[in-house]
């Protein structure tokens, strides 16, 4: 296995992880905030919704602030995201305050309500950060190959395999016969292979 593929079976069972992790934090906040909202007097039918805005914001403004990475418009979700986090760990602790048993000390059931919220804030941004590092990855590998290959000297090597002669090939990429023969100088070209490029097949080569 290469270690590009191992890398991207790794990322992606990171991935898998995280996305559980996420799921189930979002779950736990979302019960949390739900059961708030319907302590503070929004109807059964609604109270549903506002953790869903709540922790949905953490999630949107997380994804924004990896897509607009080193832009000046990137203090935006950065805002969005600090104030989704404290609105949500605030009432995920006092939601704990307020439903946790008496024998409870009311600081141990607070910290234990902000764990959840803080692992989806943490766990949603490393999800991001994994899904884009592998494709960022195979661009910038594309991206560089696609560069070598349509460079002068890439074209000429492809022409080359073709069979084409160091002068075909010159007057083809609009350059000396002499620099072709420079860039094959350690790689000989065989008789065998040699032929005239299809644009000057009716012109025969001096000799």
């Amino acid at each position: 296995m290469s270690d590009f593929n191992g890398r991207r079976w790794a990322v992606s069972t990171a991935v898998a992880g995280t996305v559980f992790i996420a799921a189930g934090a979002f779950w736990l906040s979302f019960t949390s905030l739900a059961d708030l909202a319907a302590r503070s007097g929004i109807g059964d039918g609604q109270a549903w919704a506002w953790p869903l805005i709540v922790d949905g914001v953490i999630v949107v403004s997380t994804v924004a602030v990896v897509a607009l990475a080193g832009a000046r418009a990137a203090w935006y979700p950065w805002a969005l995201l600090a104030g989704a986090a404290a609105v949500s760990v605030t009432a995920n602790s006092i939601h704990a305050v307020v439903a946790a048993d008496a024998d409870v000390p009311s600081l141990l059931a607070a910290a234990v309500a902000a764990v959840p919220p803080v692992v989806l804030l943490a766990i949603t941004h490393l999800t991001v950060l994994l899904i884009r590092t592998p494709a960022t990855t195979e661009t910038a590998e594309s991206t560089e190959t696609s560069a070598i290959q349509t460079s002068p000297q890439g074209s000429a090597m492809t022409l080359r395999d073709a069979g084409w002669s160091n002068k075909a090939i010159a007057r083809e990429l609009n350059v000396h016969p002499s620099t072709v023969g420079r860039w094959f100088a350690n790689i000989p070209l065989t008789v065998e292979g040699l032929k005239p490029s299809p644009a000057t097949t009716s012109e025969e080569e001096p000799k």
